[in-house]
């Protein structure tokens, strides 16, 4: 079996830069990093388009956000747990959807969707009273996972192999 010169570049880019911000991560106060690595997955399977990086990364957000309303939402309502996650994912996923749909330009529904899930996996087991600064990490996370690890590893990955077409 024979790699391709570009997967190799893109395996050396991946095993270089994602665990400098694992390692960075925890000194600068985010608990959340590995969220990046699946931000970055969007963005890639997005096809490496830069021109969406900012409704990508908006979209992750307005997830993040749309996760602690629902957390909220959902320690309000008067029924029992299931009911309550009922309601609240069907009115926050269908409010979300339109949102993003009439707001295309600025976000991308499939993140909005992720980063809703991404919130809630990390969020919901805290309760909301006891959020503390987790959503803002899981933003910077998803930030840094679009722009650094999607972004600028791409970028990088291509510098890398400009350099080799130019040896040959």
């Amino acid at each position: 079996m024979k790699i391709k010169k570009e997967i190799l570049i893109l395996a050396f880019c991946i095993a270089v830069f994602p665990p400098i911000w694992a390692v960075i991560a925890p000194h600068i106060g985010v608990t959340t990093g590995a969220v990046a690595l699946i931000c970055a997955g969007l963005y890639v399977t997005n096809g490496n388009k830069t021109q969406d990086a900012v409704k990508i990364s908006l979209g992750f957000l307005m997830g993040d956000f749309w996760a602690v309303i629902a957390l909220l939402i959902m320690r309000c309502l008067p029924f029992n747990g299931d009911v309550n996650l009922f309601i609240v994912l069907f009115v926050l996923g269908g409010v979300g959807v339109v949102i993003a749909s009439a707001l295309s330009k600025w976000i991308f529904c499939p993140s909005l969707l992720c980063g809703w899930a991404i919130g809630l996996t990390i969020l919901a087991p805290v309760g909301y009273g006891k959020l503390g600064t987790l959503p803002i990490q899981i933003g910077i996370a998803m930030f840094v996972g679009v722009l650094y690890v999607g972004v600028m590893v791409n970028k990088v990955q291509g510098l890398i192999e400009e350099m080799f077409e130019k040896k040959n």
